[in-house]
């Protein structure tokens, strides 16, 4: 019992199973039924995005969804398949095999054990701070590029016409040459199935509450537009024999439970597919940590990202051997389970039996689905992630996260999704390091009356002839301490009457090798100019560091433990 408390933090059901009661039971089998109506369209629709057999959809909702309940810390996400991953699984397999073939579902199922491996050494070794290289802007800009490409990728099911490409313009171009082939009952059957899903996120709930519903009972009906969508327009190919009439349909889907798998291990496989699963690992990470977090704040709970990750690398690892793909925590469908009352992670394991169900006894009523309808499933959930205001927010806050997300977004649209990623990551650490390496450096001087310094440049401030205090607003390391260094001599050289710096360290948070040797320079420059050289309000860690350095035994000046001490001794010099 002793080392309860540290196995419970690797299996956080031992937490909360502890409390688990009758009313968590009733709410938890509430929000399964209502996300497990929600799932059964929106897993075929995304299996289908990413190239795959629509069951896959099921099979990679079942065991992955359980898996995170008891691994996971989340008690509100729900794990499964979702737009923009599916999207990176369909990119990044296409290229090694037809979709659909037997060698493409071999790599997706691949694809999802090397995901796993990835999320789970992250998650043991404690690296979920990696995912902290994709800025928020850039993943908005990626997200709202993602859902343009996956919503023009489903035009050709929309309208029942031939294209392909894994960018806008590819798309668009390879659409062009088939307008003429447009089947206008396919297209109608889209078309009107779009408007209809719109609608019912948009109206049907405030209409069935002034119809006077209950709340959750107007927000249960709510939820089974896309499963009405689906009953109708299947009954309606079946009805009127529209596959005959060119009406694309899902066919013959397997029935039964998810049949097991292994992943491949080949040396070649795994090379083909390795960057592809670390990126999709570490998007699909950032997506669903968002959403926990997000959720979790809603009801004071806390969230462990590197036991999250320990959560999806076995989610995946269990699509890998249940016939998936890769997956992680959906926003929309954590978001229904949320709202439908979930208490627990059992919620999620309630919904795989659901969806087993649906796996054993309801796949044969979608043979006659028209992919028409599911395109439109997947086209109204990726709009909704599109947000073209986060350009105007990152020009009017910081042109450098508008850079940022511009580029992310074009490449994206126009390269292809691993790409624009990529060039996004890489776009914000070359604008960081840009941005550190001409920190804000201020001339500083004393607000009258108080005991208080701010920049010379925006408050009435008092300052002495014969000293020069500058405050660095950034940590002093190798990128930016030459630039430290010319700003000093260049101040210094033109007043010759100074007698005295003081660099204010206030904003220093560390100082490494390189900067260390730039002070010293600056010691030594300044000697020679005649010039002290002072520290004043040096941070504890700073200063433990370069107590054992021969710099302070070389300084010229002194050591002050605050900037207004500093100036009164030194003006009374």
């Amino acid at each position: 019992m002793k080392n309860l408390p540290n196995l419970s933090r690797y299996l956080p059901i031992l937490s909360w199973g502890k409390t688990y009661n009758q009313l968590s039971l009733t709410n938890d089998l509430v929000a399964a039924v209502i996300v497990t109506i929600m799932l059964i369209p929106q897993s075929l629709a995304y299996a289908m995005l990413a190239g795959l057999p629509p069951q896959m959809g099921l099979y990679a909702s079942i065991l992955p969804i359980t898996l995170y309940a008891i691994f996971g810390t989340s008690r509100a996400l729900a794990v499964g398949p979702v737009a923009v991953v599916s999207l990176l699984t369909a990119a990044s397999i296409s290229r090694i095999a037809a979709p659909g073939s037997e060698e493409y579902i071999f790599a997706a199922i691949t694809l999802a054990f090397l995901s796993g491996v990835f999320l789970l050494a992250m998650g043991i070794f404690r690296l979920g701070f990696m995912a902290n290289f994709l800025s928020h802007p850039v993943i908005a800009g990626f997200i709202t590029a993602s859902g343009i490409i996956i919503a023009a990728s489903q035009l050709k099911n929309i309208f029942g016409i031939e294209a392909h490409g894994h960018n806008l313009v590819q798309i668009l171009s390879s659409m062009s040459g088939y307008l003429g082939e447009i089947n206008w009952i396919t297209a109608t059957i889209g078309i009107l199935t779009a408007a209809f899903l719109f609608w019912v996120r948009k109206g049907l709930l405030p209409l069935l509450r002034g119809l006077g519903l209950p709340k959750r009972t107007a927000e249960i009906i709510a939820k089974t537009g896309p499963v009405a969508a689906i009953v109708a327009t299947t009954l309606l190919v079946w009805a009127f024999d529209l596959k005959s009439a060119g009406v694309e349909i899902v066919g013959a889907v397997p029935q039964g439970l998810p049949p097991l798998t292994v992943p491949g291990f080949s040396l070649e496989l795994w090379t083909s597919l390795l960057s592809s699963a670390v990126l999709i690992s570490v998007i699909g990470f950032v997506e669903s940590i968002s959403v926990a977090q997000t959720l979790a704040a809603k009801k004071r709970q806390r969230i462990d990202p590197d036991q999250e990750l320990i959560g999806l690398g076995a989610a995946n690892i269990g699509a890998a051997f249940t016939s998936g793909f890769p997956v992680t925590g959906g926003f929309s469908r954590s978001v229904v389970n949320y709202d439908a009352g979930a208490d627990t992670p059992a919620a999620g394991a309630y919904t795989a039996v659901g969806l087993m169900f649906a796996s054993l006894f309801l796949t044969p009523l979608i043979f006659f689905l028209p992919k028409a309808t599911l395109a439109a499933t997947i086209i109204v959930a990726v709009l909704s992630l599109v947000d073209f205001s986060i350009l105007g927010k990152a020009w009017r806050y910081s042109k450098a996260d508008f850079i940022a997300v511009a580029a992310t977004m074009f490449i994206t649209l126009v390269v292809g999704v691993e790409v624009g990623v990529i060039t996004g990551v890489l776009v914000s650490i070359l604008i960081h390091l840009y941005k550190s390496s001409r920190p804000h450096i201020a001339t500083v001087g004393q607000v009258p009356n108080s005991e208080h310094f701010r920049n010379v440049l925006r408050h009435d401030v008092i300052t002495h002839p014969n000293i020069l205090t500058v405050r660095v607003d950034e940590s002093l390391y190798f990128a930016n301490a030459r630039f430290l260094e010319d700003h000093l001599f260049e101040r210094v050289a033109r007043r010759t009457e100074l007698r005295d710096v003081i660099l204010m360290c206030s904003a220093i948070n560390a100082i490494d090798m390189s900067a260390l040797e730039s002070l010293e320079a600056i010691n030594e420059r300044l000697c020679d100019m005649g010039v002290s050289f002072h520290l004043s309000e040096i941070k504890g860690p700073v200063m433990d560091q370069l107590v054992d350095t021969d710099f302070l035994k070389h300084l010229t000046g002194e050591i002050f433990l605050s900037q207004k001490i500093a100036v009164d001794r030194l003006s009374q010099t």
